[in-house]
């Protein structure tokens, strides 16, 4: 629940409705005496969550102010995406440059993902504790002076460890945007924002390869090409650092639990001095009010119809300090160490990663296989050629990113007005459906096209296409249904998400190579397409028993983070 309804409240909707209210379940409508903020003042949609009366209050920002700051974390997730996965038409060059194998060079993805994946361990926690704002600058950073190590590097031994760095620092593209956007949209509109993050990570590892291919052939010697490539990255770099110093303000901002406020409310009363009640009560309003950077006010959480600031509000100067001030740092970065790893027992969560990870898996396989497939006889096709091809995944994934977010979000919507109001995450599951048809044709596609020497069009048109439809759609609906069910903890969720896909991904590009070299195409991807298949069917469990693994994890204090 992202509501903060107090125990009495919270019995008197679920008896006016005539529903169990748990964690995830959000009521979309007003209900009797109860009147909830409204998205405008003709519209009955109730904001969830309901922002406060301060104007600094993401929520409360003005639409510059949020596209400002979804722009700078896009753009963030852009290029930190772009520089791990594209490698793959650059084989061949790094292979004769540090006189290697493709097996070895292959490595040079492999290790960058599986260290994407467990850098969020220390990415997350900094991010709850300090800001996302000093994450976001500390990590781009860190991948500007990555990618000059790349373009300088004279070994593999040096590259390797400039893939290392490279995987440090892009861990954010992965994990932090989804915190960003649950901090400053609202419910009904994160279905979009969620697709149009991952529109943007998976595109971004699918442009990598478009711009490395020519790069790679074209820009200078078969030795100086694919450094132009890590040069052109270190621009890239520096440009999204000067975006997100100047137009992302800070989003963490804490939202009073019931318990918080009854606390404060008795502190208020328990003050002696009349004066001091005066001066922090609204003026003839006698509701009592209690202010700090970052927090709710206790005056906002009883039932309001309107907020003066909805759409009118702006960060304030503290938002764009390089770190905001954290009480208990080390005991906070402690707990973010151990959450995600609680919430893998957590089903939902536990049905997203899988969902994510086999998902990705499946653009992975296109990925790494690529130049294997088409630089070989009867195809024999340039690096170029080969990094055009991935044109086709990008507009796959924009195609997803048109489609999948506005549809869960318009099916959610449909479905909670025939429940009288009520929203569960569940509702979002039904979109998954015509994605997961496309899933199979995409691996049918590409399976079969490469092992009988296929046209090329038809593998790139048709089976590549729908790799990039599903693997934006797919994994935005699976995490976008783990946050509406746990929003407290989205970051530790990705973290979890991360983790599960890029360790998997590690392993398999660890032998899907000599797989294929052994056994065809068929067998490899076939099997992969399964287990994408099993995880996205158990679906079906969570249409019709998701609530209830809500509901044993109600009194959960991941709930009060």
């Amino acid at each position: 629940m992202e509501m903060n309804y107090d125990e009495n409240k919270l019995h008197q909707l679920e008896e006016e409705l005539h529903v169990e209210i748990v964690p995830g379940t959000e009521i979309m409508a007003d209900v009797g005496t109860h009147h909830f903020v409204k998205s405008s003042g003709n519209s009955q949609r109730v904001l969830v969550p309901q922002p406060s009366d301060d104007p600094n209050d993401p929520l409360n920002w003005s639409t510059f102010w949020k596209f400002s700051t979804l722009t700078c974390a896009t753009a963030a997730t852009f290029v930190q995406g772009m520089g791990p996965l594209a490698l793959a038409p650059m084989f061949p060059q790094l292979i004769e440059a540090f006189d290697s194998n493709l097996n070895a060079v292959v490595q040079f993805s492999g290790i960058a993902i599986l260290v994407l994946g467990f850098s969020n361990f220390i990415w997350v926690p900094l991010s709850t504790s300090f800001g996302r704002r000093p994450v976001y600058l500390a990590s781009l950073l860190i991948c500007f002076c990555s990618a000059i190590w790349r373009a300088k590097a004279k070994s593999y031994a040096s590259f390797m460890g400039a893939c290392v760095l490279n995987g440090i620092g892009a861990g954010p593209a992965e994990t932090i945007q989804p915190n960003v956007i649950a901090d400053v949209m609202f419910l009904h509109e994160r279905g979009a924002y969620q697709t149009l993050y991952f529109a943007f990570y998976f595109g971004s590892i699918v442009v990598g390869p478009i711009i490395a291919g020519p790069m790679a052939e074209y820009a200078g010697s078969s030795d100086t090409g694919w450094r132009n490539f890590w040069w052109l990255n270190v621009g890239l770099y520096g440009a999204a650092f000067l975006l997100c110093l100047f137009g992302f303000p800070e989003t963490k901002w804490h939202r009073l639990h019931p318990d918080e406020i009854r606390r404060l409310e008795s502190e208020i009363a328990m003050k002696s001095s009349a004066e001091k009640i005066a001066s922090q009560t609204t003026e003839g309003s006698g509701t009592e009010k209690i202010k700090a950077p970052g927090h709710s006010t206790v005056a906002n959480l009883i039932t309001a119809q309107k907020d003066p600031w909805l759409g009118k509000g702006g960060p304030s100067k503290e938002q764009f300090k390089f770190f905001q001030a954290n009480a208990h740092p080390f005991q906070s970065i402690l707990l973010d160490l151990w959450i995600p790893w609680k919430l893998f027992a957590f089903p939902i969560v536990e049905f997203a990663s899988f969902v994510v990870s086999w998902s990705a898996s499946c653009f992975l396989t296109d990925n790494l296989l690529q130049s294997q497939a088409f630089a070989a006889p009867p195809y024999r096709y340039s690096p170029l050629k080969i990094g055009f091809f991935n044109f086709a995944i990008l507009i796959g994934a924009i195609i997803g990113l048109v489609t999948a977010g506005p549809l869960s979000d318009w099916i959610s919507m449909k479905l909670t007005k025939r429940n009288n109001g009520v929203r569960e995450p569940e509702m979002r599951l039904l979109t998954m459906i015509p994605y997961f048809i496309i899933m199979l044709i995409g691996n049918f596609v590409t399976a079969f096209g490469w092992e009988n020497h296929a046209s090329w069009k038809v593998i790139v048109i048709v089976g590549w296409a729908c790799t990039g439809i599903q693997v934006t759609a797919l994994p935005a609906i699976a995490s976008t249904y783990a946050i509406d069910s746990y929003k407290p903890v989205a970051g530790s969720i990705f973290v979890s998400i991360t983790v599960n896909k890029n360790l998997w991904g590690y392993g398999f590009s660890k032998f899907i190579n000599t797989w294929v070299e052994t056994s065809g195409y068929v067998p490899p991807i076939m099997t992969n397409m399964s287990l994408t298949a099993l995880w996205c069917l158990s679906g079906i469990v969570f249409w019709f028993y998701g609530k209830k693994f809500r509901a044993w994890s109600k009194n959960s204090s991941l709930h009060y983070m």
